[in-house]
């Protein structure tokens, strides 16, 4: 099996399952010989920020000299993304090989009536390769929720660590916060430590009253003050460390924060992390399509916020990198996302948007739909089918702006399907 054919094993599977529940990955890997109980894990769940928790962590983490795996989703350069150790991603060989001894598994129990889906299949894949390749600690993300995601199999981790919740997947964890908190709390394990900052009161609520109930000791994490903003990252001072984030927006001030209640949390689990393993863990971060800088002048920027929390998030970094600017958007989103609460966070900010399709998504809407709901709220909109269409129409409108700047969000599918193709045709 090569490498294409292993992708196309992968995608003919099930992107979600028809009953929430670990009894299909439970049994998989069971059949597998339960590799993921051979790793220790510092375990992420949350709306918002996971991806930009995990890296950082996975940086700390290998700079104080441990052998770090760090499992994400979903991709946006390639498939390889996913899973990585030590900052180096599964290769195409590695990823071939292991889709060719583990698919047979999948197809016995497809014989059984136990249908694995996708995202099962791959967090099983990632169990595989981390405990082949003897990871001292793995940073484990979830995919949807946290109580039936299926990397909730692993026993007690090391700390459990819950990022910044907004109504998201509202139809499958529920439509209120304190019903999603619910279903992020499920990542918290008897006896282990939880990572966590306060937030909203029906959030604080559930998550701090899931780990009281589950007999964990409760990290907070601390308020951070940046030292400096900009297009190219945020400076912060706490204590003896001194770090520039790479990640524009004060939004990453609060993952930060996570992160040194995390490290704190793992230094009591007898893990040896420094001040400058921190510095230099954080420092190397490098993540596509969180607030992206493709090109600083004039400033193109892709980035994947999708949900109400997200836009929040953007319209933050918005201000603090691009203000002045006159926006011209390429926006793109799911039907299934609350499109109308999160884009209310750029109302004003832009001074055009072009809507457009999120391409071979089941999900997608239409480009006149969501133009059809950015016009309801006053923007100034145009639909285009076709993305890179659409990316042509923003450069082409913002050439004829002064100070302008182009942005594309809505999606981390569009991002992953838009930041070549503009960095290729008008970033070189």
């Amino acid at each position: 099996m090569n490498y294409s054919e292993a992708l196309e094993k992968i995608d003919s599977l099930l992107v979600f399952g028809s009953q929430p529940g670990l009894e299909r990955i439970s049994r998989l890997l069971e059949l597998m010989g339960d590799p993921q109980d051979k790793l220790r894990y510092v375990h992420v769940a949350g709306t918002n920020g996971k991806g930009s928790v995990c890296n950082m962590l996975a940086g700390v983490l290998r700079e104080a000299g441990l052998k770090t795996g760090l499992f994400t989703s979903p991709h946006i350069t390639g498939f390889g993304e996913r899973m990585q150790i030590n900052g180096e991603q599964i290769t195409e060989a590695e990823t071939a090989a292991l889709v060719g001894e583990l698919f047979p598994i999948v197809e016995r129990l497809r014989a059984e009536g136990v249908i694995i889906t996708e995202f099962e299949f791959v967090t099983a894949m990632a169990f595989r390769w981390f405990c082949v390749r003897r990871c001292d600690v793995v940073v484990l993300e979830t995919g949807l929720g946290g109580r039936f995601d299926a990397t909730n199999v692993i026993k007690k981790p090391l700390c459990s660590v819950i990022t910044s919740i907004s109504l998201d997947h509202t139809a499958v964890l529920g439509d209120t916060l304190g019903k999603i908190a619910f279903e992020k709390s499920g990542i918290i394990k008897e006896g282990s430590r939880t990572v966590f900052a306060p937030a909203q009161h029906e959030v604080n609520e559930v998550i701090i009253g899931a780990a009281k109930e589950r007999g964990n000791s409760l990290h907070i994490a601390p308020q951070l003050t940046a030292e400096g903003t900009g297009i190219s990252g945020t400076t912060v001072k706490y204590g003896d460390l001194t770090v520039t984030i790479p990640l524009p927006g004060a939004h990453q001030l609060k993952n930060l924060a996570l992160v040194l209640a995390a490290a704190e949390a793992l230094r009591l689990e007898g893990v040896s992390i420094g001040t400058e393993d921190i510095r230099r863990g954080v420092e190397s971060v490098r993540l596509p399509a969180r607030f992206e800088v493709l090109r600083a002048e004039p400033p193109v920027v892709v980035d994947g916020a999708h949900n109400p929390g997200g836009m929040k998030a953007l319209a933050e970094a918005i201000d603090d990198c691009l203000s002045g600017r006159q926006l011209v958007c390429v926006i793109g989103m799911l039907r299934d996302k609350d499109c109308a609460s999160a884009l209310r966070y750029i109302e004003g900010k832009t001074a055009k948007v072009f809507a457009t399709t999120i391409p071979d998504s089941p999900r997608r809407q239409t480009a006149q739909q969501l133009c059809d709901t950015l016009r309801s709220l006053g923007f100034d909109a145009e639909p285009f089918e076709d993305p890179k269409a659409a990316a042509d129409a923003a450069f082409a409108a913002a050439s004829h702006l002064e100070n302008s700047a182009v942005l594309v969000c809505g999606s981390l599918y569009l991002a992953a399907d838009l930041r070549t193709y503009i960095s290729e045709k008008y970033c070189q």
